[in-house]
């Protein structure tokens, strides 16, 4: 399997054969325009990526939730690839506000597997990070087509979800947010956990030690990859920078995983941006 990373939570899947993107954002507007102004996907910069990732056999999109930081791109893509769209009713109504057509939209239903390929995917629900000054809109829904440009605060979360994939007999674990409902993971192992550490930095002790017993702890990977600790306000045109440090150190973010997977005899591995890894 070719995992290939897009900074924030955006990865795609590749088995030599089909394609499928979990999440969708590669525009990443600065942050002056997400408070001041709107903005619209950049057309000739994901062509570029979609060219130069030879993204050219992409049968399906998992959006987790409906952020801009994950949803802004999928319709553009869904449509350029001729790809199906899975998510929530808020992603559904964001593909309608960029004329996705409805043949190409799935809503999917929580705990359910859809296959895609020789893919499993099952959706699980789950919960986003706790609220910022920059993302108060934590249960909000879009409950209308959804147009671009937009402003990127018109992206309400509309429920949060992570991604269990099978596939050639691995198992991998999508995990966007920094956070976790207690027990959800009974029952389910992976060989990599995708693991979202917005927040983690910040944790004190017991919220951290609880967080890797609920997440890594329950799913007993061999290998840990970070999500969401890159600066999704910074183009992908220009080199990878660590989240905004008001937000969150990223520097210590890395240490307090480093710690855990070190205790627990878990490999580690941070991948860039626009990266390519074969697991």
């Amino acid at each position: 399997m070719i995992i290939t990373y897009f900074g924030t939570t955006t990865l795609l899947f590749d088995d030599g054969k089909d394609q499928i993107l979990f999440d969708a954002h590669l525009t990443r507007p600065s942050l002056f325009r997400y408070i001041f102004s709107s903005a619209e996907t950049d057309h000739d910069l994901v062509d570029e990526k979609i060219r130069e990732h030879h993204i050219d056999r992409l049968r399906a999109i998992f959006v987790s939730h409906t952020h801009h930081d994950h949803v802004m791109d999928a319709p553009f893509i869904a449509k350029r690839c001729d790809a199906l769209i899975y998510g929530s009713s808020s992603a559904m109504n964001v593909a309608k506000g960029s004329d996705v057509p409805d043949s190409m939209l799935i809503e999917f239903k929580a705990n359910e597997t859809y296959e895609v390929g020789d893919f499993r995917v099952t959706v699980i629900p789950s919960l986003h990070s706790k609220p910022t000054i920059l993302n108060n809109d934590l249960g909000e829904t879009i409950d209308e087509p959804l147009k671009q440009p937009a402003r990127l605060r018109d992206y309400k979360e509309g429920g949060s979800y992570d991604f269990y994939v099978e596939a050639h007999g691995k198992k991998y674990m999508i995990r966007p947010s920094f956070n976790y409902i207690e027990n959800q993971m009974d029952g389910y192992e992976a060989d990599v956990l995708f693991l979202g550490t917005a927040g983690l930095a910040k944790a004190d002790e017991e919220t951290e030690r609880k967080f890797f017993a609920e997440t890594a702890g329950k799913l007993k990977p061999q290998l840990i990859i970070p999500l969401h600790w890159d600066n999704f306000f910074s183009s992908l045109r220009k080199p990878a920078k660590g989240m905004i440090p008001v937000v969150e150190k990223t520097e210590v973010a890395f240490h307090k995983l480093v710690k855990y997977c070190e205790a627990n005899g878990i490999n580690c591995v941070v991948q860039l941006p626009l990266t390519s890894i074969e697991l």
